[in-house]
């Protein structure tokens, strides 16, 4: 299985980057990735709160948490692609 596919969200509006999360995930899913991770920086916390809401409505997310180490990033799994 391949892992680390990632998504950079730097400089997008909210609109944009919730279509590009949706579309992310799902392209993930089918090429059979477990995990991936989306960066969405710090900043206001706008975008963190966009991939969030995502994430938590999104039917082929397992789990979803913000990276220990850099919480600029939301580390993501994916359910078994069956």
């Amino acid at each position: 299985m391949i892992d680390n596919h990632q998504l950079d969200l730097h400089g997008e509006t909210r609109d944009f980057a919730r279509i590009l999360v949706k579309d992310f995930i799902q392209e993930s899913y089918k090429m059979g990735y477990s995990e991936v991770v989306i960066i969405h920086g710090l900043g206001e916390g706008i975008l963190k709160k966009v991939v969030q809401e995502v994430l938590k409505n999104h039917p082929k997310v397992e789990e979803f948490y913000l990276d220990f180490f850099n919480v600029g990033q939301t580390i993501v799994k994916l359910k078994k692609n069956v």
